[in-house]
Parts: C-alpha cells; structure tokens; sequence
C-alpha cells in the first residue's frame, strides 16, 4: 500500500523527515517496506530558470535557426541558439542550463551542454512544455507571464510537487490503516509518545447541502447479509473535465493514473478515508431505482475492462429499476453505467459490502481492485455516510454541479461498538513489564478507544466499530504494546531453560527416524498439494466422488478438492520430473488424506513412497536393473525393522490401483499396501514407465512401533536343523497358507520356514506351480535325533497333501 507523506501532512502536521517518520511507523505496526521519491516532473526543474530574451537574431549560417542573448539572472546573459519559430525579442522564457538533466517521453535523461551550432556557441536550451515534462505541445518554445524575475527557478513557477512515498506491507487484519486518515491516526498515537502532541485534522463536511430535491432515486436493497448498509446522493449539472494538478499530483504520487475529476474524486476519497465511493451516469439508471440482489446463474455481465463475465447465483449486483446489472457490488463497475465525458448528472454510491461476499465474488472473476482490497478487509459501516458527504463536497468543488437529492441511507440494523474490560494485571503479565497506567490510558485515547470508567483493577473500555481486530483483551494489550514500543520493553539477561518430558515414540520423532532412513536408502523427501482435481478418484473404484471434501472457493478446477490418496499427487510429481528428463525417482512424503462420511469428515495420517526407474546408476561395471518389486518391498522390511516391528502377515494387497502387490498387518492392524501402479493410472498421467508404490497407514505404524524398546533371549545351547520339500500346487495357493499350515501342524519344535524357489512352466501340470520351502527345527532342550526330525516333516508332508492337495516332487 502506498502512503504520499504530503498528503499524511494534510492530516497531522509534522515536522519529521521522512526516513524517521518511516521508522516510526515500522515500530507501529506499518512496515515501511521502502520510501520512494516521487517529482510530479521528473527532475523537478532543476537547473531550469526564467529566462528574458534580450536580443533575437537571425543565425548568420542558417535560415531556420536564430541568435538569442538570454538573461538568466547572472552577470553576464547567454546565447542560445534556438530554432522556435516563435521565439522573440521581449520575451520571458524557460531556459535549461549547462548541466541540467531533461528526460524524454520514454524517461531517458539527456544532459545539456555547451555546444556549437553551425559555428555559433550555444549555453543552454530554451526550452518547449514537452521537452520539460509539462504537456505536450513542441509547436514551439513556452512564453511565460512577462511579469517573472529573470532567474527565477521554474520549480516555483510551476509548483513542482516534490514527496515522498512509503510502501507499507500492510497485514491483513489492519483494515483500520487502508488509508490516509488511517495511518495518520496510528501516527499520532506514535508521536505523543515521542512528547509531539499534534491535533488531528479531520476532512470537513459542514459544507455539504443539498441544493434541491429535483432528481431522487429509491434504494431497494433486496440482499442485507451482503449488503448491510448502502447510500447514496445525486449531483446534477456536473462537467467531466480533467482534474487539477493537485489532484492528478495525489494520485499520480500513489501510482493511480488520473482519469476525469468526478471519478478521480472518489478515488481520492477511497485512499483519503478508506471507502470505496462508485459513481454512476445517472441518466444510464433505468426507473430512478437502485436494486442490491443477486441474479441467475449464467447472466452475462460486461465490466468496464470490456471483458463479458459470467455471473454465479452468489455475485451481489447493483441493478437498475429494470433489473439490468450496472455494477459488480464492491467490485468492479459495468461498461455502460459509468461516468463519461457526457455525463451531466451522477448517482453516488457508499456503501459496506459483506467481506466475504466480496472476496469469494472477486476470486471467481479473478479481480483484484483496489475496492475489493478494502472491503474484503472490513471497512468501517459507521463511516459511510460521511465518506459520501466528503466526495459529493468535492465533485462540487471539482465538476461543479448541485446536490439534488437528501442523502438516502439503508442501513436496517445498526453496528455497535465493542465493550472490553482491561485488567492492568492481565497488561503486566502478557507484556512482562508494568507501563504506568496513566501512559496507558493516553495510548487508548490516541487510539480513538474511549475509556469509560477507571477501577484499582482494570478499565472499562469502549472499542470504536472499525477496529474489526480489537475485540478481546488480549488485542487491546497489543495495541498497547506497538504504540509504548516494543523496543521500549526490557529483557532480562537471564537465559532459563526447561526439560520436556517427551516420549521416543513422538510422532515426529519417528518421522525423523523413517526420513533419516529412507533418505540414506537414496529417497528425496517430497511435500504436495492436498488439494487435487476431483475426477482423479475415478481412477479407483474403492474411492468414491461423493466422499470428495470440495473446496468453496478454488483457485482452480484442479485443486478444487482434497485428496483421498496420496498416489496421485505422488504421480504428478513423477510426470513433472520425467518431463524434465528425470527418469530415475525415489520420492517419500508425510501427509494426510481428507474424506467426508456420513458421520462427518475425517483425515488419516499417511507415509507413501513412489519409486520409478533404475535401481542403480549407470556404469561400466554394472549393468543397469529396474527398480522393481522387491526393491521397494526391501526399503519396506528394513523401515518395520528400524521401528521394531516384527511378524507381520502377509497378503495379497486389496487397493485396486496395484495390478500387483502385497499388505503388510500386524494382527487386525493393516500397516502398509504396496504393489506395481496399474498401466491405466500411469497413462492417465502420461508416464510410459512402471511405478511402484507404497501406502503406510501412518496412524497404525504409531500404535505399532517399538522403535527402541530391547528384546532379548537366550542363545541356544543345541543345532538347529534344516529340511526341504519341493511341493506341486494349484496356483491359488499362495505361501501363507504354506507356511501357516507348518505353523499349526508343529508348534514346539519349528523356528522357521521359508521359501527359496519358485517354479512354473515346461514339465508341470497345467495350473500347477512347485514351491521349493525350508523348515528350520529346534529344541533348547536337547540335540534333535534323525527319528524325531522324520516324524515331524512326515507330519508336515501330510497335513499338506490332505488341506492342500500337495504332492512332493
């Protein structure tokens, strides 16, 4: 937000440069961001005087140029040549002189020197208004009143206008600062602290009067949610001219380009007070009525940047009598309804739009005014009518005209102020220093917060309706603390230090752990968007659109909602690598998933790995292997086993976007799906190579893990033994069952069993598959003997002949 400090002065007459004065709203609150100077002529005229043209002669050497001896206050006066064919003998004129700066159209300076021109000396330029930054005429040079001083600077002839401009990074929540009169106020309450008491100037409107009821028109505000209050007046007889000088200087100063003086009026208003004003073509109002409402879904609307919108069910308009839209309320004016240069009577509009109404409406058009920043803000409703008063008095002033109709006011239901209650112990505790209280009370007052009553204990406190961020006691003890300083607060040199008791299996904690891991594995962290397109749920049948958490006001229809997996922003930053020739990935990422049930929303922790490409770098002496399976399904084991977690189940894997994979659970609990990403769901994206994919349930590896937790046991006295069975079996039967099936059969004497070998193909049955499998046995009692080792695997051999049809090859 830009602030011109000459115009600040307008309000509060200080004396203070502008670095100190900018140092000071830094301290308040208003960061100075930077301070621009600004020159309503660039350069500023300098080096440029009054010159009188003493003589005027021919050029010996050339027809169109002429000899001059120019006084310009020295002893001595100058020759200029000058080609003008209106320059004369007599004459009062502007003259730049050796060493002046001038700058042309584009802004490129050039320098004056001294020079010849066809054999003649020449010590300066007279000079035309385009060549000095003043219009645009080059006809010829500019003659001046007859009655100015030769020597006289022209920056004082002129009323060159010299400021300063700060940048404020204005914060969100200081709708009270998004003005002038905003900042001059928080000035003040900065001042009197530095002992500078200084009155603040408010704009007056004691000569607002309305000269007669000729041309009134009735306000039906149909919306009052969106539209709390609304006013308006009419001013006939107005003429659409340029603005003065000293208006196009403010706005120019502040980066506004001026346009005509009714509407560069309620511009200056706007960054005056902080109001938005909008000005209508009052003979463009259809039936002398204004309608605040809504319209249907679809109506086309044409703004003033010529652009056709289409309006949604929840845009707030102001409309004619015949319903027709003439402005987007808050927003942004039509094409059809807005002051021109044949404007003769106007209709001007103050009003306070809902904040919310105002942003959602303005994201959806992707507008950005500098109406919409204040209203989207909070601005002041008490501040309406006054505001209007103040713009009409000036399109008066400026346009001429009479105020031809009472100022009509819908303001329904009333906007009060704020109580509070300060307790000096509450003020003494939050800032760690007691302030004297009668420093606080002056701090309040300054701050327009009016103090009702004074007790040994507290203030009772009256809040004015605009300071929307000061409604606790805690933000008034804010207020408190930026106008008393915060660098006026003493620190003590005392460091205190406490220990947390905190558990090893913190969620974060464990994060670190797992990243520390999965990095050293050769993974990059990722962190995506939650927010998704909502049609990517259709690549699973298991996700279903109506759980989709929609967002109301997206920035666009591919983050319009909130996922419900982590794979598919996971893919999208695949696509975004490989598209930038990066063809090898191994990315993980801690995040939530979003999903609307029946009995409300819920959000799921999550850990997810993506993984594509080569398994390891190109080399001569090693041949390059994918990143398959089981490369994944190793960076899975070992992470179980850096958190502790042992003899997990096994089983095929239930999520439909693998083609292929397995779920890990420990009991009930399912701890991880990981498997190959279907061809389908790659496409969709546009990536041609396999990925891999895992999905940790990040809640239940939480409650799973015994990360640091030391488990021991004896080491056996006596051998452990290994037997082997190649097994024929249907191909349904998986290794589970294998394997749980030896479980059942011998519980006391089997430690393990694995499988090493997978055969399927040339010389089996069809549907058939062999399965090479180890039994490890062992007593810790005794040496097993070769009769018991034979009992045990003859027990196993039949057990998987009748369950599960074996047969041993």
């Amino acid at each position: 937000m830009k602030i011109s400090y000459n115009w600040l002065k307008q309000f509060i007459k200080t004396d203070w440069d502008a670095e100190r004065t900018g140092n000071l709203l830094t301290d308040l609150g208003l960061e100075v961001e930077g301070i621009e100077t600004f020159e309503s002529v660039k350069g500023g005229l300098k080096g440029v005087v009054v010159g009188h043209v003493l003589a005027c002669e021919k050029h010996p050497n050339a027809d169109k140029l002429k000899l001059t001896k120019v006084a310009v206050g020295q002893d001595t006066p100058l020759q200029i040549v000058c080609g003008a064919p209106n320059v004369a003998k007599g004459q009062k004129v502007p003259v730049a002189t050796i060493g002046t700066v001038l700058y042309d159209e584009e802004g490129k300076e050039w320098k004056i020197r001294k020079g010849k021109i066809r054999g003649e000396e020449s010590h300066g330029m007279i000079c035309a208004e385009d060549e000095l930054g003043l219009g645009n005429g080059h006809d010829g040079i500019m003659v001046l009143d007859e009655d100015l001083k030769a020597g006289t600077p022209c920056s004082e002839v002129f009323d060159v206008e010299n400021d300063h401009v700060f940048e404020i990074g204005l914060t969100p929540n200081r709708a009270d600062a998004m003005s002038h009169f905003g900042v001059a106020r928080d000035l003040r309450a900065g001042l009197r602290q530095q002992d500078v008491n200084l009155e603040l100037i408010t704009p007056s409107i004691t000569n607002f009067k309305i000269d007669n009821r000729t041309l009134r028109f009735d306000i039906d505000v149909q919306d009052k949610e969106r539209c709390p209050r609304y006013c308006g007046v009419t001013i006939s007889g107005v003429k659409v001219a340029e603005s003065p000088n000293w208006l196009k200087n403010r706005l120019n100063a502040i980066g506004l380009a001026p346009i005509n003086n009714v509407v560069d009026a309620t511009n200056y208003v706007l960054h005056e007070l902080g109001q938005p004003l909008h000005a209508f073509d009052a003979n463009q109002i259809a039936g002398n009525k204004l309608i605040v409402k809504t319209l249907k879904a679809g109506t086309k609307f044409t703004t003033l940047d010529e652009v056709e919108r289409e309006l949604h069910e929840e845009d707030l308009m102001i409309c004619d009598g015949k319903e027709t839209p003439m402005c987007i309320a808050g927003i942004f004016g039509g094409i059809n309804s807005g002051v021109t240069e044949n404007t003769r009577n106007i209709f001007l509009e103050s009003a306070y739009f809902n904040p919310i109404s105002v942003r959602k409406t303005a994201k959806r058009h992707g507008l950005n005014t500098d109406a919409s920043f204040r209203f989207e803000r909070g601005i002041d409703i008490n501040n309406t009518l006054y505001a209007l008063q103040r713009a009409a008095i000036l399109i008066q002033e400026l346009a001429g005209g009479e105020i031809t109709s009472d100022p009509e006011d819908v303001y329904p239901v009333k906007k009060g102020d704020f109580q509070v209650v300060l307790t000096f112990e509450k003020v003494n505790s939050l800032i760690g220093q007691e302030i004297p209280r009668e420093t606080i009370k002056s701090i309040l007052t300054s701050l327009d917060i009016k103090v009702n009553n004074v007790t040994e204990s507290g203030i009772g406190l009256t809040i004015p309706s605009y300071r929307v961020d000061v409604q606790r006691e805690a933000d008034v003890i804010e207020e408190i603390l930026r106008v008393y300083g915060y660098n006026n607060i003493d620190f003590t040199q005392k460091l205190n230090a406490s220990m947390s008791n905190v558990s090893k299996y913190d969620d974060h904690r464990l994060q670190n752990i797992v990243g520390d891991q999965l990095v050293a594995q050769g993974f990059y962290e990722m962190l995506a968007n939650s927010l998704i397109a909502p049609a990517y749920v259709r690549h699973s049948d298991q996700l279903k659109e109506e759980a989709n958490i929609n967002i109301l006001n997206p920035l666009s229809n591919e983050l319009s909602a909130m996922r419900q997996s982590m794979l598919f922003t996971g893919l999208e930053a695949i696509r975004y690598n490989l598209n930038r020739k990066q063809h090898t990935l191994r990315l993980f990422e801690f995040g939530k998933t979003y999903h609307q049930y029946d009995g409300g929303r819920e959000e799921f922790k999550h850990l997810s790995l993506i993984v594509t490409g080569k398994r390891n770098q190109e080399s001569w002496k090693v041949p390059q292997q994918p990143s398959g399976f089981f490369f994944l399904k190793g960076s899975i084991d070992a992470l179980l086993q850096r958190l502790g977690i042992g003899k997990v189940k096994t089983a095929p894997v239930k999520n439909d976007v693998f083609s292929e994979g397995l779920q890990l659970s420990l009991g009930k609990m399912a701890l991880v799906s990981f498997g190959v990403v279907k061809k389908k769901i790659t496409k969709a994206f546009d990536i041609k190579q396999e990925v891999l994919y895992a999905d940790f349930n990040w809640d239940n590896i939480l409650e799973a893990a015994t990360y640091g937790k030391v488990g021991y046991q004896e080491i056996p006295k006596f051998p452990e033994v290994r037997r082997d069975f190649a097994l024929l079996l249907d191909e349904k039967v998986s290794f589970e069952e294998v394997r749980a099936l030896a479980y059942q059969t011998e519980k006391k004497l089997l430690r393990e069993v694995s499988l090493f070998d997978v055969y399927q193909g040339k010389n089996l049955p069809e549907g058939k598959k062999s399965y090479a499998v180890s039994f490890v046995l062992q007593d810790n009692d005794k040496t097993l003997t070769d009769n018991q080792i034979d009992k045990v695997m003859q027990k196993l051999r039949q057990k998987y002949e009748n369950n599960l049809s074996a047969e041993l090859r």
